[in-house]
């Protein structure tokens, strides 16, 4: 690697937005401290930032050395780019068909009861051809770039058999290989009982114990794995025999932890330590308290609950008061969450959740990257981190969530190469 000179050096920036500052998930009051710098600069090398700050500052720590490309980003807003911390990213199928049920007053678990919700999706997903699932998910995955996501995280769990799910896998790596955004991904095969294994739900937590996660992880598809925590799905008991499972094979862990009633799936989640628990609506203070003690991330998902036409969201700002970190994402998926757009879920944060504008960028940046584990590389803009930034058709934060129902990215930048212009991806 040459350091005689800078690839790329980004300029007239109206007002960057760095993070810099923590090496831990911020919390409490540091989620409002954005770190934003007026008339700011970003230097590039290899992909990698060597300098972020005011154009003053960077021109001074680059000094002399030759730029090779230089941009000007017109005094618009940059950010570091967003991170989509919990996707169910490749399935087959979509579920249009249930919002006449939801219109008709149908509860997600009557909907799921039925033999639709995720069920209806199993068999799309089964039915699918390897790359008639690589097409759909690499269609949403540039609707996610286009919209300013350049690392997110993907599930399985639409397959449910252990051929199925390694076929969703597998998509993911092939996707993480090949398409601009990184892909973290998440062995999920306990998103659902078969309906081959109804009424012998402790028969199928055996065979994902026994089969499932031993052949991912010989295979190396997952970083992570995660469990669907709720009534009529899978019971905390049989939750924490599938993650302690998991633990024991070196798989990371998160949870789906009470989103439509108060299991106590956050209070699992403090007590093994899961990296984090998402949903999280019907979670309650003592759980709340578990997860702050054991340093467990809250990922929220707005869209979900506004989707479902839930009454409540999760309590993002007692999240706040009393010191947990809070992540948020779209929780992308054909039936509760059928959105691709961070910015959408920005929006529904402030104006559901009640966060601020400044709590919200950090929950969709440097607390998303710790979510999964990615923080040291991603997440701020700061020198020895991947240049992922993204340039927004606005010269202040504010505006992204108040100006609601468009895409306002300008351009795209993934490891220092442009990979989107006037929201469309151009590699």
């Amino acid at each position: 690697m040459e350091n005689n000179r800078i690839d790329l050096l980004i300029y007239n920036i109206g007002t960057l937005i760095t993070m810099q500052g923590t090496q831990e998930p911020r919390r409490g009051g540091e989620m409002s401290e954005v770190a934003d710098v007026r008339r700011g600069a970003v230097a590039i090398r290899d992909g990698i930032i060597v300098a972020a700050g005011s154009g003053e500052e960077v021109l001074a720590q680059i000094g002399e050395l030759p730029v090779t490309h230089k941009y000007d980003a017109e005094g618009k807003l940059v950010t570091p780019g967003l991170i989509d911390p919990h996707t169910h990213l490749v399935h087959g199928g979509s579920r249009e068909n249930e919002l006449a049920l939801k219109l008709k007053g149908a509860s997600y678990l009557e909907i799921l009861a039925q033999g639709g919700g995720i069920l209806s999706t199993v068999r799309s997903t089964r039915q699918a051809s390897e790359e008639e699932l690589y097409v759909k998910a690499k269609k949403s995955l540039d609707t996610m770039l286009s919209y300013g996501v350049t690392t997110a995280e993907a599930k399985s769990g639409y397959g449910l058999t252990l051929d199925d799910e390694l076929k969703q896998l597998r998509v993911t790596r092939k996707l993480n290989q090949e398409h601009p955004v990184d892909l973290v991904s998440t062995f999920m095969g306990a998103h659902m009982v078969p309906e081959e294994y109804k009424g012998r739900s402790q028969e199928f937590v055996q065979f994902i114990i026994e089969e499932m996660l031993p052949e991912v992880k010989r295979q190396g598809l997952a970083e992570f794995c995660d469990v669907f925590c709720e009534h009529g799905v899978f019971s905390v008991e049989e939750s924490e025999q599938i993650l302690l499972a998991a633990k024991v094979m070196g798989f990371g862990l998160k949870i789906h932890a009470d989103e439509i009633e108060p299991m106590g799936g956050a209070q699992l989640a403090g007590k093994l330590g899961c990296i984090s628990a998402e949903h999280l609506i019907a979670a309650s203070d003592e759980g709340l308290e578990a997860m702050k003690r054991a340093g467990v991330i809250a990922v929220c998902l707005p869209a979900t609950s506004f989707n479902l036409r839930l009454k409540h969201h999760a309590r993002a700002r007692r999240m706040i008061e009393m010191g947990l970190p809070i992540a948020l994402s779209t929780d992308y998926n054909p039936g509760s969450s059928p959105t691709e757009s961070m910015q959408l879920v920005m929006t529904l944060g402030c104006l559901n959740l009640g966060m601020t504008p400044e709590e919200v960028l950090t929950a969709v940046t440097i607390n998303a990257a710790h979510a999964i584990g990615k923080a040291n590389t991603i997440g701020s803009l700061e020198a020895g981190k991947q240049a992922d930034l993204v340039i927004f058709n606005a010269d202040n934060l504010a505006y992204l969530p108040y100006h609601f129902g468009i895409n306002h990215v300008h351009s795209v930048f993934k490891q220092g190469k442009m990979v989107v212009l006037e929201g469309k991806r151009i590699h």
